[in-house]
């Protein structure tokens, strides 16, 4: 699971002289081709999509004060991923650490003594930019399966030091001498600390990563698949949505601690639509390299669909192993999907779910 990024060494060069010359126009073309790469590792240290942009807010700054004393012979790409990653320990070193439900407390949540968590956020694969440099197939396959939820939930798990070799190893290819470079250590320390990395994660992650599963479903099997969940969500198909839960599916809803294990258990929680129509109503997305659902509530008194969840989906053959439905609708617009769904004169199914909806529920007159 190894990524570069390659671009013009002349081109890159110059714009380095610029910079250090204060040439103000010249620093921004410098750095953005490796922006999207530099976020994308940034969330992998911290698993937040909002920490990794104030860590790369600030490892910019410092990169844009630090130039004068960089040397231009050399390839600026490994400098400013040590710039990133020492302020993303530097953050870890003073923020608590996050993760997912179902590595927080025992099924149906801790109970009162268990306190309050701090939890992994999801991201969105618009985000990662994909560069030329990631133009192969092979390449964007390595990319978002070093995003995926389960990946980046693990990682969560790893000592600040540890985390950051894994990731300069195995993600971005470094050699252990460069790792060792960023992190101000030695190769034989860097050897050792992968080793226990590895060792973590292997006991952490599916024996299936979520790239492997979709590939071997198939774009047109799995696109069926997700139409299949969205229209029996919609419709309040309980049977059906059951029917496509693996025997140990999980469902957690951040930040609310509580998650259920076991189809039997998801059937009877309050991830099940109560009846029908239900006033619910889905998009599609992608998130941390997995299909996504944006889900939206229908609100009679503004008439309209306003977000409430986005529900990342993992598979486990043709069944769905985990459903995470992050209840932070404020981060729909990073997944390029609306804050709010009108409900105008042409859309007919809609209205009509309207009318039906707010009829049977007895809160208003139509």
């Amino acid at each position: 699971m190894a990524v570069t990024a390659a671009g013009s060494v002349a081109d890159e060069r110059a714009l380095i002289e610029d910079a250090r010359r204060g040439e103000d126009q010249a620093f921004g073309p410098l750095v953005e081709p490796y922006r999207p790469e530099l976020h994308a590792h940034c969330y992998r240290l911290l698993g937040s999509v909002h920490d990794a942009d104030d860590a790369l807010q600030e490892a910019l700054l410092r990169a844009w004060r630090g130039l004068p004393r960089f040397d231009g012979r050399r390839p600026i790409r490994p400098w400013l991923y040590k710039i990133a990653t020492n302020v993303c320990l530097d953050l870890i070193a003073r923020r608590p650490r996050r993760w997912l439900p179902v590595d927080y407390s025992p099924p149906g949540g801790g109970g009162p003594e268990q306190p309050l968590a701090v939890w992994v956020e999801p991201y969105p694969d618009q985000q990662l930019g994909l560069p030329d440099g990631y133009a192969s197939p092979e390449a964007r396959y390595e990319q978002r399966e070093a995003v995926e939820l389960a990946f980046i939930a693990a990682l969560q798990h790893l000592p600040a030091q540890q985390r950051a070799v894994l990731i300069l190893r195995d993600v971005l290819g470094f050699s252990a001498r460069e790792a060792a470079g960023v992190l101000g250590t030695t190769p034989t320390s860097v050897h050792s600390a992968l080793q226990r990395a590895r060792q973590t994660i292997r006991a952490r992650l599916p024996g299936q990563s979520q790239q492997e599963a979709t590939r071997s479903l198939g774009d047109r099997r799995l696109r069926a698949l997700a139409q299949r969940l969205t229209d029996a969500l919609e419709a309040g198909q309980v049977e059906v949505i059951v029917a496509m839960l693996a025997e140990d599916a999980t469902f957690a809803m951040p930040p609310h601690p509580q998650w259920r294990r076991g189809r039997d258990a998801l059937s009877r929680s309050w991830f099940m639509p109560a009846g029908s129509p239900t006033g619910l109503y889905y998009l599609p997305a992608r998130a941390n390299g997995q299909l996504a659902l944006g889900a939206y509530k229908l609100y009679l008194r503004q008439c309209c669909y306003l977000p409430v969840a986005l529900d990342v989906l993992s598979w486990q053959g043709t069944r769905i192993s985990a459903i995470t439905a992050f209840r932070t609708p404020e981060v729909f617009p990073r997944f390029g999907l609306p804050d709010t769904l009108p409900l105008e004169p042409s859309q007919a199914s809609r209205q009509a779910a309207c009318i039906q909806w707010c009829r049977t529920s007895y809160v208003c007159e139509v």
